[in-house]
């Protein structure tokens, strides 16, 4: 059982409705790392299903809820659609360089953190996400590290969902300043998202992900789907207007939650 040598959990009076703020000692990453928490006010649910939300390079666990508004996204489709409460956990990457990949590196298992120990620390904020249906989504390099971490880890995961989508580990580099060498990996695991999928196909859970026409990522995207459909893979693949940018992900977050919220 994970148990963090010290936790700190912000003041629930001095923050926005719902969301929580958490610092915890992470084996996994062998110093303290950040994630956000949104819990919607005044649900009386025995299970909370978790969804995690992995953020791209550059930024950290705050990105889904203050540049896309990710617990508004997910109040608005309650409100609107009737869309059941979910607790929405975004944690960082674990900031190693411009973008850690949710990657295995010799000195830090960034997997493991989001994996394992994520999980245990949203529980710290609200014990009905235990043994609640739980999904994982991302955008970018977040949506490399939801649609690997959600293959090679499918039994954990309802559904997976990712946006604008690094689809090999060889495309961080158009957005790091760090050559990949430095990286370091110790992964037992293929790099690459299709080579995932394929080795977990006879258990991977739902899946479904997008891409903006004018995003720099659009073609990795059209030949994963290519891929998929080619190795008999089902998948949900969608195209949209927009590029590599938060107000398409904020947008489409929405069609991530319809579509966990279809698998729960």
């Amino acid at each position: 059982m994970i148990e963090f040598r010290t936790i700190e959990i912000s003041d629930p009076a001095l923050m926005e409705p719902g969301v929580s703020f958490v610092t915890v000692k992470s084996t996994a990453l062998q110093r303290r790392a950040d994630l956000s928490i949104f819990v919607p006010t005044d649900v009386a649910v025995e299970k909370l299903p978790l969804v995690i939300l992995l953020h791209g390079v550059y930024g950290s666990h705050w990105a889904w809820m203050f540049k896309g508004g990710a617990h508004r996204v997910l109040t608005r489709l309650m409100k609107e659609e009737g869309l059941p409460p979910m607790m929405l956990a975004m944690p960082s990457d674990g900031l190693w360089g411009d973008g850690s990949g949710y990657l295995r590196h010799r000195d830090a298992d960034y997997t493991k953190w989001i994996t394992e120990e994520v999980p245990v620390a949203a529980a710290l904020v609200d014990a009905r996400v235990k043994d609640a249906p739980r999904f994982i989504a991302g955008l970018s390099m977040g949506g490399y590290g939801a649609m690997r971490l959600g293959a090679l880890q499918a039994d954990q995961f309802r559904a997976i969902s990712a946006h604008s989508s690094i689809t090999d580990f060889s495309q961080l580099a158009q957005f790091v300043e760090e050559p990949l060498t430095k990286y370091d990996l110790t992964e037992e695991h293929p790099l690459s998202v299709i080579e995932c999928f394929k080795q977990n196909a006879h258990r991977l859970p739902p899946l479904r992900f997008d891409c903006g026409t004018s995003d720099l990522l659009i073609e990795p995207n059209r030949e994963l789907h290519r891929l998929l459909e080619g190795a008999g893979i089902a998948h949900v693949y969608e195209e949209f207007t927009g590029g590599h940018e938060w107000p398409y992900w904020s947008k489409h977050l929405a069609d991530t939650l319809r579509f966990f919220a279809k698998h729960g």
